[in-house]
């Protein structure tokens, strides 16, 4: 991805705002410049030539996630559907392989820089750290494609192992690797750690 050009520009803004800005950047960890850039995106949408950050897009999912994760359990005080269940699980799978690609090519980044002649100047390695997510519980179907392998055989192992042995099947299996635990209360598969 290319590096998008900045330009300085300066605004007078309320002091109070300017104040605002610069205390939930300090709580959000980052800076008023790319709060004022969100702000931006939010107002104005899509701009051509202006993409989204690989950290601004995994933020943008992990906000989506959260947001579902909040209607899934409302939505299970009211007795919903586990469909909401299963396109959280999805959503959760592709935030994890997309933390997954990121560290992949922060590694490779780490090997390149090695390689690389040191210049006079030094240059700071980019040290991106994905968020750790928490596993959510997963359908049969939903734990049999992460361990790559179909639901008769997810079933089979649950069934014929006892639960350490299975969590100790699933560990193997797990890209991660997690164990899991069926839950027969709920039909779902919870994750060990």
């Amino acid at each position: 991805m290319s590096k998008i050009e900045r330009e300085s520009i300066n605004f007078k803004l309320p002091k109070t705002l300017t104040l605002a800005l610069r205390k939930a950047a300090r709580e959000l960890n980052t800076t008023a410049t790319d709060l004022v850039i969100k702000g931006l995106h939010h107002v104005l949408g899509s701009v051509p030539g202006i993409e989204n950050s690989v950290e601004s897009r995994l933020h943008q999912l992990e906000e989506e996630l959260q947001h579902l994760a909040g209607s899934i359990e409302v939505g299970a005080d009211n007795g919903t559907d586990t469909r909401q269940l299963e396109r959280l699980g999805n959503l959760e799978q592709k935030l994890e392989a997309i933390a997954t690609r990121l560290s992949q090519i922060e590694g490779a980044l780490a090997v390149l820089g090695q390689r690389q002649q040191t210049s006079p100047t030094r240059r700071q390695a980019f040290n991106y750290h994905p968020p750790q997510l928490e596993l959510q519980p997963y359908t049969g179907e939903n734990l049999a494609k992460r361990l790559g392998v179909d639901i008769a055989t997810l079933t089979r192992e649950r069934e014929n192992n006892i639960p350490a042995e299975f969590e100790s099947w699933c560990r193997r299996k797990d890209p991660s690797p997690v164990g899991w635990r069926f839950n027969s209360n709920s039909g779902l598969y919870h994750p060990i750690k």
